[in-house]
């Protein structure tokens, strides 16, 4: 055997094979090639088959492990051919991330032979690398094809709410086992009919080994439930089209549907019925965190929101996520919050089923306290159906309570979501992952997830430094993710929630046994937070002290995205958060370090303040105030105005005050933190936005709203008053650090509350303040270290306003900036971020 060399692993897809040793023209050759990435479940080897054969090769494709093996036998110049073009010309949702070529001596395929698709080998991989580099795809939106299929009344499939090609449909979430073929999915319960046999089995046919293929003869069916019946009461139990017809009256008449979904169930109401959304916030204990809302296509979504080019590819792309946008208000003009006016995209995937915009406009109570509003288009043929007949945009949420992990299981969600629903829409294909809808926003043009769940995971990510052995990284608490690292790649586990509900830790612990089974990896090492209450970190301590690393919270922050970027080499990172455990056993919130992925130093940090109660204070944005009003870090400035902080007090429960100032005093239960996501609320609190909150961030998300009033009334661009572009702000040296000082910022803030200025300036100035305040942190930081390369990180950064202002900021002072874009800037990256941290410390060793 001759063997050729891989192409390198990348994310982007090779333009082919690395050089390899050929025979001479026209002599006969066998060639093998293994294809690693997303190559599983995207129409790969239907397409390996029809190049393969048009090239007049002899040989065979077939499934092995995570990846695809291809042997091939012809004229040298059509076997260099096919190994030139496989890559480049790979169907639009694979992904190759290396092509492994080796010639072959001796004997291959016999002359005349033809190509054919083949049995999958069951590999149990030695090596579990081998698997991991063949990525278990994420599920698909249902596709332009199908899409028209589902509304042709002359097609077969017409109105059948699992219609599915190579190139949509469920993927993940039906997996039992790799490699992806039908046996190995929960589609195996589903034997085809001699319709849909014959065109899987037809390589013209874009069903040609399409797994989840199916019809309404021989495929899932949908069912009602009324939820009178559960528990075994006499409601109504339908099927097929009856059942889709008594959910969408259910919707129409103001009631709450639990809809089963690709990866678990959904919540739906009608979202321009006051009534519906207002008795689901009741149902799921949700008072105010924003619903997303789901409308049939792009002109709808942008008859609700102001959607550029950019945003139209993330919401008309196969992973359908929640797109976070600016809602339109009456007489919008169409600027963003970049003043980008509203275009239609040059070429949008979804541009044949753009109608005239939706005429109905949702319930207030749909996003209040927020500017932006969470659209997404039909990810299932069921969600296209429902859109239809409803004809109304749609509240689509979580089937769950609040905080806990979405339902999957057809019994479970009876128990849990029995007197939530009015009715249950089920279907008896069942679900094997938990996967929640994904959400991103669009920040400079770029995408920017903030849930990495359906459409994205658990694809594959790169990792700079590869791990020397398997690595499990378990995350933090919130927004729970969890990252497995083989060789170059780690997989991201899907969105499980926060782990403080033991329900998502049970989600948690299932969903990381049903992916390390998948991939046959055993990990060697856990990578773990510092904090000893998280769960994950006392999960982690499952493992010998030995095979445990902890990795510093915010280290973890700056080095996923760092680690996303391919950076390697030294940067200053800058890691916003709520809180994270330093390692001088203080909490961190506000930090900037000089690390690489192996280590760090803190050069610089917010000024602490406690907080009063410990985590009473982040639910109580107003003892936060308190917190800093009366017990901010000495820092060598002079303290607030005393009566300005007794006019901010005296708006307050008295008692509370008394309280709250007598444990500072004290020091009883008061954790002192210098965290940026804590400033936030104290000055939400400060402008009289939010005392107290349901849900986390929802003070910094009413601040940045509340800014973005007034900077988007300026057609010309924001023109601030005299003396508010910046509030008075202060560096100063504290044991080595140089430290902000928070306290002349809050001072101006109380001083422009009580003057009657407006709180859209005040919270424009402050975004303002904080912006220009890490710009000189960061410059502190390049004269201590000489580095010149940012990695912003940190759930403070889901702030567009501010992430514009500091990357502008940076890039004008002469810095490289880096943000979070595949792995979210918040919790949910920290496991990516470990994971890449563990690595490097691996090799070290």
């Amino acid at each position: 055997m001759r063997p050729g060399t891989a192409a390198r692993s990348t994310d982007a897809l090779p333009a082919g094979p690395a050089a390899a040793v050929l025979p001479e023209d026209g002599a006969r050759v066998t060639c093998r090639l293994e294809v690693r990435g997303t190559v599983q479940g995207v129409g790969f080897r239907p397409f390996v088959y029809r190049l393969a054969s048009g090239l007049g090769l002899d040989g065979s494709v077939r499934n092995a492990g995570g990846c695809v093996l291809v042997e091939a036998a012809g004229p040298s110049a059509a076997v260099s051919e096919l190994t030139r073009r496989l890559p480049a010309e790979a169907p639009p949702q694979a992904r190759v991330t290396a092509l492994v070529v080796s010639y072959v001596d001796g004997a291959g395929p016999v002359p005349g032979a033809g190509f054919a698709v083949v049995d999958s080998a069951d590999t149990s991989a030695a090596d579990p690398a081998a698997d991991l580099a063949g990525d278990l795809p994420p599920d698909l939106a249902t596709c332009a094809a199908c899409r028209q299929e589902l509304f042709d009344p002359a097609n077969r499939r017409y109105r059948y709410p699992f219609v599915n090609c190579t190139d949509c449909g469920p993927r993940a979430t039906i997996v039992d086992d790799l490699p992806y073929d039908r046996a190995r999915t929960t589609m195996r319960g589903f034997p085809l009919c001699p319709a849909c046999a014959a065109e899987y089995a037809d390589p013209a046919d874009r069903r040609f080994h399409a797994e989840p293929v199916a019809c309404a003869d021989c495929g899932p069916r949908l069912s009602w439930l009324d939820g009178s019946a559960v528990g075994g009461g006499a409601g109504e139990r339908l099927s097929g089209a009856a059942a889709l017809s008594a959910a969408v009256a259910v919707l129409l008449a103001g009631g709450i549907v639990a809809v089963k979904g690709l990866g678990g169930y959904q919540l739906v109401c009608d979202a321009a019925a006051p009534a519906a959304v207002a008795a689901l916030r009741e149902r799921k204990h949700r008072p105010v965190k924003p619903f997303a809302v789901m409308v049939a296509d792009l002109a709808a979504a942008r008859a609700l929101a102001v959607i550029d080019d950019v945003q139209a590819e993330v919401l008309t792309g196969p992973a359908r996520p929640v797109l976070l946008a600016r809602a339109r208000t009456g007489g919008d003009p169409g600027r963003g919050p970049h003043g980008s006016p509203d275009r239609e995209p040059g070429a949008s995937s979804d541009r044949q089923s753009d109608r005239s915009p939706e005429p109905t406009l949702p319930a207030a109570g749909v996003h209040p306290g927020t500017g932006e509003i969470g659209i997404l288009l039909p990810t299932t043929p069921l969600h296209h159906l429902l859109l239809a007949d409803a004809a109304r945009p749609l509240v689509v949420t979580s089937g769950n309570h609040a905080d806990e992990p979405i339902a999957i299981d057809d019994a479970e969600v009876l128990r849990r979501l029995a007197g939530v629903a009015d009715g249950f829409l089920r279907h008896d294909r069942p679900i094997r992952s938990r996967y929640d809808d994904s959400v991103s926003r669009v920040v400079g043009g770029r995408e920017r997830l903030i849930r990495r769940a359906r459409g994205y995971a658990p694809a594959s990510l790169p990792l700079p430094v590869p791990a020397a052995e398997p690595v499990l990284a378990v995350g933090a608490q919130l927004k729970h993710t969890y990252a497995v690292a083989v060789g170059d790649r780690v997989l991201v586990g899907p969105h499980t929630g926060d782990l403080s509900d033991v329900d998502a830790f049970d989600a948690f612990t299932g969903s990381l046994a049903q992916l390390t089974r998948l991939y046959r990896v055993e990990p060697a090492v856990v990578a773990h937070d510092l904090h000893p209450s998280y769960l994950s970190t006392q999960f982690a301590g499952r493992w010998p002290a030995e095979c445990r690393i902890g990795v510093q919270h915010h280290h973890a922050h700056v080095a996923s995205c760092a680690a996303e970027h391919g950076l390697t080499r030294a940067f200053l990172g800058v890691a916003y958060d709520g809180l994270g455990l330093g390692d001088d056993g203080t909490l961190w919130g506000g930090e900037v370090l000089a690390a690489d992925l192996l280590t760090y130093r803190r050069l610089g940090r917010f000024g602490r303040a406690p907080l009063p109660g410990g985590e009473a204070a982040i639910r109580h944005p107003a003892r936060m105030a308190l917190g800093y009003l009366y017990g901010a870090e000495a820092a060598g400035g002079p303290g607030p105005d005393p009566e300005l902080v007794a006019a901010f007090a005296g708006r307050l429960d008295p008692r509370e005050v008394t309280t709250v100032r007598r444990m500072i005093e004290r020091g009883v239960r008061c954790p002192r933190a210098s965290s940026a996501g804590r400033l936030f609320d104290a000055a939400a609190s400060i402008l009289g936005l939010r005392d107290q909150v349901s849900y986390e961030g929802e003070a910094a998300i009413a601040l940045e709203a509340t800014a973005w009033s007034v900077l988007e009334a300026e057609p010309a661009g924001p023109a601030a008053p005299a003396g508010l572009s910046e509030l008075p702000w202060r560096l100063t040296t504290v044991d080595g650090l140089v430290v902000y000082d928070p306290v002349p910022t809050l001072g101006a803030l109380l001083a422009g509350a009580a003057g009657g200025t407006p709180p859209g300036w005040l919270a424009a100035a402050f975004h303002r303040t904080l912006a220009a305040v890490t710009v000189a942190l960061c410059e502190a930081g390049r004269r201590a270290t000489g580095l010149r390369v940012v990695c912003l990180s940190g759930g403070v950064f889901g702030n567009v306003l501010l992430t514009d202002l500091v990357s502008g900021g940076l890039r004008a002072a002469g810095f490289e900036v880096y943000g979070n874009e595949r792995v979210p800037a918040n919790d949910g990256g920290i496991s990516y971020g470990q994971a890449a941290v563990a690595a490097a410390r691996l090799d070290r060793r």
